[in-house]
This record gives structure tokens, C-alpha cells and sequence, in this order.
């Protein structure tokens, strides 16, 4: 079931069909589909067919990285599970409602580094992993942590509540520390039913 923002801009969307003269189609991708599972499939395909920023959806699909569309070197991290144990002072942020596997660099820079609700406890992290799915996707070494929206990013924040949100600025890890971390395991990190996108390690 959609949020209640995700309701709105459905219902904003609606209303701009018939504001250009036209009704809503309704047409049905699957039917009679065995059970739950089988459907979150077909949504994760369907939504990574027609592009997230074409649906009103604000997530991908469930389980999107299994069974999704998705490149072979994402689809091989995943599955073949590389447990990592990470040693530096680092925050590890979920990014599961931002990522998917086209996005830029920069896109992906931007997605990790903010916005976010944080204490001071932020200021004793050194790194930055971005994880989607259990997964590090990318590590960035931290330079500074700056109020939400005050540096430059390739999202639009516009209208975005940033009292008490917090955004870094960095750069890419070091080429031996990212192949040590990329496309490593971190989900034992989070238990289960975690809602905090973000976690410190080693940062006491």
C-alpha cells in the first residue's frame, strides 16, 4: 500500500490525464498470479521496464536486486554473498529507496551523502558506505558534514524540510580500500525489521 505522499501525487498525476483531455487507461500486467511472491516479481520487473521516474512509485520493487532487471556484476554480489568486516570508523547508509543500477557517479554520490537526520555521533565517522540490499555499492571518505542543502547536489531538495538534517562532502576511498569493501556483504549489520537507514561502526 502507498504513503499518503505517494497517494497525492497518483491522484495529481490523474487529474493532469483529464486536465489534457484524456481518461486514465487501466490495463492489468499480470493476473491470477499464484501467490505474494510471484506479484512482487512481476513489480520489480515492471518497474525497472519502465523506469522508476516514470511511476508515482517513490521505491523500487520488493526484492528489486533479485528479481529485477539488474546488471550481472550487481546480480553476482548478491548472490554470491561476500561477508565483509569492516574496521574503519564508518556510517553505513541504506539508500534502498534511491538506488538502482544505472545511476551515475555522481547521482549515486549524491543519493549516499544526504539528507540525513544525524546526531553528533556523525562528526567520528571517517567513511561512508553506501549500501543498497545488504551490499556496498560504493565507499566515500568523509571530509565534512554540512547542513542539508547548503552544497552542491544533482538532486532536487526543493521543498525539502532540512531542520536537522545533515549532508557530507567527500571523495572516493582509496583504490585498495574500495576493493576491499565494494560489493561486499553488510547485511548481518542490520537485523531484521531495521528501519534506521543509517548504522556506525566503530565510531564510539
Amino acid at each position: 500500500m502507498g504513503s499518503d505522499s505517494e497517494d497525492i501525487e497518483k491522484t495529481a498525476t490523474i487529474e493532469e490525464i483529464r486536465a489534457a483531455g484524456h481518461e486514465p487507461q487501466i490495463e492489468l500486467l499480470a493476473h491470477g498470479l499464484a501467490d505474494e511472491k510471484t506479484a512482487f516479481r512481476v513489480e520489480a520487473a515492471a518497474i525497472d521496464l519502465f523506469g522508476i521516474t516514470s511511476l508515482t512509485n517513490r521505491v523500487r520493487g520488493k526484492n528489486s536486486l533479485q528479481h529485477g532487471r539488474v546488471p550481472l556484476g550487481d546480480l553476482l554480489a548478491f548472490y554470491e554473498r561476500r561477508r565483509i568486516d569492516i574496521t574503519e570508523p564508518s556510517a553505513l547508509i541504506r539508500i534502498n529507496r534511491l538506488y538502482h543500477p544505472r545511476l551515475t557517479v555522481m547521482e549515486l554520490y549524491d543519493a549516499t551523502r544526504g539528507i540525513w537526520k544525524l546526531g553528533k555521533k556523525r562528526e567520528q565517522a571517517e567513511c561512508a558506505f553506501a549500501i543498497f540490499e545488504g551490499i556496498v555499492r560504493e565507499v566515500y571518505e568523509i571530509s565534512g558534514w554540512f547542513p542539508a542543502g547548503s552544497t552542491l547536489n544533482s538532486r532536487n531538495l526543493t521543498g525539502f524540510n532540512s531542520d536537522a538534517r545533515w549532508e557530507f562532502v567527500g571523495r572516493l576511498t582509496p583504490d585498495e580500500l574500495r576493493e576491499r569493501y565494494r560489493n561486499g556483504d553488510v547485511s548481518h549489520l542490520f537485523p531484521s525489521g531495521a528501519q534506521n537507514p543509517i548504522k556506525y561502526l566503530n565510531a564510539d
